[in-house]
């Protein structure tokens, strides 16, 4: 059996605030992806930026975590998203594929998991997380980081924020029922902003197969 849908979690850790939310934002989050049956959206990204510090940092944690952070820039071009669960795991993960121009796709994994104090955790791989912060306004949703960490064997080591590529903030903001954008960045305390991401996403079908010659 699957676990619960995002839309569940952010509905238990935001309370009253969650009717707040555009009633489409509501429906698009509850949707639960049961296994092998996974949700779907294609979108582009008008942009995508990073400092140099954040070049570097792509480059550095690329063995560890590729994709995560991308060291490039670029603009318009096709990303993919798919949502899905694995049976007897209560976490919803999504698979990012960024298509940029004259590359090779690159594909970044994360998963959402509630924590013993009901807080929501977004891992991004080798047990490195963030905790998140989910706040509405003007009936969009915007998330917060609120510090790293490194999870080793269950206990979270928090990370100083200095050494990490910054505080993320990202805003989920409706425009049609099916129909979405997104602007992430992250934010440096002493460097500013070092990474930039927005664009447009629609609900999609599941792709095609094809087939091998």
């Amino acid at each position: 059996m699957n676990g619960p849908s995002e839309g569940e979690l952010f509905k238990k850790v935001m309370g009253e605030q969650w009717l707040t939310l555009h009633p489409d934002i509501r429906r698009r989050f509850e949707k639960n992806p049961a296994p092998g049956q996974p949700l779907y959206y294609r979108g582009e990204l008008s942009e995508l930026t990073s400092s140099r510090l954040g070049k570097c940092l792509g480059w550095l944690t690329r063995p560890f975590i590729d994709g995560a952070l991308i060291p490039h820039d670029d603009h318009d071009f096709p990303v993919d998203i798919e949502v899905y669960s694995r049976p007897g795991c209560p976490f919803i993960f999504k698979q990012r594929t960024y298509r940029l121009h004259g590359r090779a796709p690159i594909r970044f994994t994360s998963y959402m998991a509630e924590s013993a104090k009901g807080e929501v955790l977004e891992y991004v791989g080798m047990g490195l997380g963030m905790k998140l912060l989910l706040h509405v306004e003007d009936g969009n949703l915007h998330f917060t980081s609120d510090g790293y960490f490194w999870d080793l064997f269950g206990w979270r080591m928090p990370l100083p924020g200095v050494l990490t590529p910054g505080k993320t903030y990202l805003c989920h903001r409706n425009e049609t029922p099916q129909q979405f954008n997104i602007r992430i960045e992250i934010r440096h305390a002493l460097f500013g902003t070092t990474f930039t991401q927005a664009g447009v996403f629609r609900e999609s079908a599941a792709p095609e197969m094809k087939e091998t010659p």
